[in-house]
């Protein structure tokens, strides 16, 4: 995290509000420790001499802020997570009021801190949140690794518990799901909303696919209804949307798998506009009948079971 860049605290009611353009990564072993960075102690830098998440500001050449983190963490340790997911937006207060979002992802690594080239800092060490509360960091840093070790440590446990009921070793550790939230919207005509990936997207450039993104530290219906705000300016009704399918998608053969969840809105507000055009190219209403190409193939699977009326499909598991 660049010197420049707040540490988390919590909401402030009355604030101004500022587009996300930070991202940090909590990263964990998976068995319960923390990776953290002593940030140099020296005058004029954000939080002197405290350990805090790796990250840092959004640069120009970012097309998301994935792309951010991964940059960052490549820059200051050497490091590649492969399996970064967003976990929540976190948020913190500028010297001026200006309310500042934080987007943390959250990844797993296992490797020895002391063997990567760190190029900002004192040092990386690795940490339970059990001796945090001796170290000199954010309170709300440590208050987002200890939500963050709750989930962990309840899905460890429900791994265990599965383990001990069958009598057998699995083999492999439980891993988290990804969830994503799609809309899906028809107008009068009976015809799709579907939008045109921007050509540099780390996912599917240049195709269709529904209006989607990532669930946060929220529930699904809040996640669409956000997203088809930030988007494509879409007012979305919570209490008109309703569950038409789901997707359980994994991309490659041990790939992270992805829990795809298609929602249909019956009313909603508003002419689809490119607000992120670094994302989206154009929106644009297809027939089901007549789909554009290239489209995700999930996306397709998804239209295909709506209008079929089956609920479920897999995809890439065989």
């Amino acid at each position: 995290m660049n010197d420049k860049t707040p540490q988390p605290t919590f909401p402030s009611p009355t604030a101004p509000r500022a587009e996300t353009a930070n991202a940090s990564a909590l990263i964990h072993d998976g068995a319960g420790a923390y990776l953290l960075h002593l940030r140099d102690d020296i005058p004029g830098i954000w939080e002197p001499g405290s350990w805090s998440l790796l990250g840092g500001g959004r640069e120009p050449g970012d097309r998301t802020l994935e792309e951010t983190v991964r940059r960052e963490l490549r820059e200051e340790a050497g490091l590649d997570i492969p399996d970064l997911a967003p976990f929540a937006v976190e948020e913190a207060h500028s010297d001026d009021g200006t309310t500042v979002p934080i987007q943390i992802f959250a990844g797993r690594w296992t490797g020895d801190p002391a063997t990567l080239p760190l190029t900002e800092g004192v040092m990386l060490h690795w940490f339970r949140p059990d001796v945090m509360p001796r170290l000199r960091m954010a309170p709300s840093t440590l208050t987002l690794i200890r939500r963050h070790a709750e989930l962990d440590s309840a899905a460890r446990c429900a791994d265990a518990s599965s383990t001990a009921s069958t009598g057998t070793v699995r083999g492999v550790r439980t891993v988290l799901n990804v969830v994503g939230v799609h809309l899906y919207v028809e107008n009068v005509d009976g015809e799709v909303l579907l939008g045109l990936r921007h050509p540099d997207s780390a996912y599917a450039g240049s195709t269709w696919h529904f209006l989607a993104g990532h669930c946060e530290q929220e529930s699904a219906v809040s996640c669409l209804v956000r997203e088809a705000h930030e988007e494509a300016g879409l007012v979305i009704d919570p209490g008109a949307v309703e569950l038409a399918h789901v997707v359980h998608l994994v991309h490659r053969a041990g790939g992270r798998p992805r829990m795809q969840m298609v929602f249909r809105a019956r009313r909603w507000a508003g002419t689809p506009e490119i607000r992120e055009p670094d994302k989206c190219t154009g929106w644009d209403w297809w027939h089901p009948d007549t789909l554009p190409a290239p489209l995700v193939p999930y996306t397709r699977a998804a239209i295909e079971g709506i209008r079929a009326g089956r609920r479920y499909t897999e995809v890439g598991w065989s």
